[in-house]
């Protein structure tokens, strides 16, 4: 029987996961990714209300992307090769408040990104 490959996502990241000491607790090792942008959104600071969050990362406010649709916004970031398996540990990482989305990056990717919803 041959082992299947998990096909390949991608997930950006502009802010913690990009650190290899947080991929290591996230998902158990450290993450393949290049630079890549996000365009037509911002960086804004969000309060996070999951109190484990915060208790794990020290702070309740923490950097989120604001969709703007402006295309001289731009965010650096990293793009994360992942499996589905990987993004739901990612989905157990991030704070209650945060809600997955797909975006197209500069690159031409597309990629998975966290933003705050107070929903």
């Amino acid at each position: 029987m041959h082992s299947r490959v998990e096909p390949t996502e991608y997930l950006f990241s502009y802010g913690t996961l990009q650190q290899e000491a947080v991929q290591l607790a996230a998902f158990g090792r450290p993450l393949e990714g290049m630079k890549d942008t996000l365009i037509g959104y911002k960086l804004v600071m969000v309060q996070v209300a999951d109190q484990d969050f915060i208790a794990k990362s020290g702070a309740s406010y923490h950097r989120n992307v604001q969709y703007t649709g402006d295309s001289s916004d731009t965010i650096e970031g990293t793009v994360l090769s992942v499996t589905r398996k990987d993004l739901e540990q990612a989905d157990a990482y991030e704070p209650f408040d945060y809600k997955r989305v797909q975006v197209k990056l500069k690159s031409g990717l597309d990629a998975w990104i966290y933003v705050y919803s107070d929903q």
